[in-house]
């Protein structure tokens, strides 16, 4: 096997599915969880994969929806999604019983640098579930110390709660977390500008910040970045691990198409050896070294 061939292997993945749903609940903010009965897809997702879903059958364009958490032996796929659109907001409609078609995993996952075990994992908004889904991938090696910070401007998808875990760095009065990261025993704080109880008046990366200060030199050597969110939140994301020379890596989303690398909808700038060149989000992608990405 060549380098190039290795290099795709995420690409030889891909099933479609009539995943049924099993459970599809509404929170505040047009935010919805789907948790579907996905076989061949949890089988195989890894933090950083998303599946293209048919809203419903009588659209033909699909959506791309993050991934959140895969089960392998349950055969399940959960989803957290907004509500934004014709078609989301006719995926939001779908109930219990009903099977959507569904094509996944697709994508370049996230790869955790094992020389860095402190590893900062960043969501804002709807860029929350790779995040999610990257901490229970690395919650089961000690090895790993992760830290999950989430920034939202609309209600959490989930009812905060005081975390049982301190974070050296963090204000105390920051100690809203969700309460999933805690079962598991990973650390993880919310940030706001809504004002929300318990949460960090600001952007995650100003939180992130003050937990890099709080660090020595030898404990920031030991951390690398990983995140999902909107556009502005990873450029400033990439900036602050460039500023403390952190390995650092993105999720990007893009507007999809095929989203299996056929149409080229969904390029970006990406810097490569050879000088810049578009790269597809959906199969060169979505995770990037935030080093490359034309910010």
């Amino acid at each position: 096997m060549t380098a190039a061939t290795a290099d795709r292997t995420h690409r030889d993945t891909l099933f479609v599915e009539d995943a049924v749903i099993l459970e599809h609940d509404s929170h505040p903010g047009d935010q919805f969880i789907l948790r579907v009965r996905s076989p061949e897809c949890a089988a195989r997702a890894l933090p950083g994969s998303f599946a293209h879903i048919r809203c419903t059958p009588a659209m033909p364009m699909r959506r791309p929806l993050s991934i959140m958490r895969a089960d392998a032996q349950q055969g399940t796929v959960d989803f957290l999604y907004k509500a934004v659109g014709t078609g989301t907001r006719a995926l939001s409609e779908r109930r219990p019983g009903e099977t959507i078609s569904l094509i996944g995993p697709i994508g370049r996952p996230f790869t955790p640098n094992s020389e860095r075990p402190r590893t900062l994992l960043m969501g804002g908004g709807v860029g929350i579930p790779p995040m999610v889904f990257l901490a229970d991938h690395l919650r089961h090696d000690r090895h790993w110390k992760p830290l999950v910070l989430m920034g939202s401007e609309v209600p959490f998808p989930f009812d905060s709660r005081p975390s049982t875990i301190m974070v050296p760095g963090v204000p105390p009065e920051v100690i809203a977390a969700m309460p999933l990261m805690d079962d598991w025993g990973v650390a993880s704080r919310l940030a706001s500008l809504q004002g929300y109880p318990g949460c960090f008046e600001g952007f995650i990366t100003a939180l992130a910040r003050q937990w890099l200060e709080a660090l020595d030199e030898s404990q920031r050597r030991e951390v690398s970045v990983y995140a999902c969110g909107p556009h502005p939140m990873l450029a400033a994301t990439a900036g602050l691990a460039a500023e403390y020379d952190l390995p650092c890596q993105v999720s990007l989303e893009e507007y999809m198409a095929c989203a299996v690398g056929g149409c080229a909808g969904c390029t970006v700038r990406i810097n490569t050896a050879d000088g810049p060149a578009m790269k597809r989000v959906c199969v060169d992608g979505p995770v990037f070294d935030a080093t490359l990405v034309s910010w």
